[in-house]
């Protein structure tokens, strides 16, 4: 099993250095979806934020840890209006 596919809805997402970044909505594609929740405020509210499965370092409990810290993690997102 790979450790994209134990990704699973509602997990945490890390950096390397432990800080929170996000919540899996799901796996999209090449891309962990997270949820709107975790979009921030102004105009980053109420999108979805996408991280690429290429920062993905390992799945462990009910985290999801990637390979760069957060402050370099989150230049890496991508975000996207989605209705859903």
């Amino acid at each position: 099993m790979t450790e994209a596919s134990k990704i699973r809805e509602h997990m945490e997402v890390v950096g390397a250095d432990g800080v929170h970044i996000g919540t899996v909505d799901r796996v999209a594609g090449e891309r962990i979806k997270l949820t709107k929740a975790d979009s921030g405020e102004g105009a980053h509210q109420g999108h979805h934020h996408y991280i690429p499965l290429s920062l993905l370092a390992e799945v462990e409990g009910q985290k999801v840890w990637l390979s760069a810290n957060s402050d370099v993690a989150v230049s890496f997102e991508e975000e996207e209006s989605d209705p859903t």
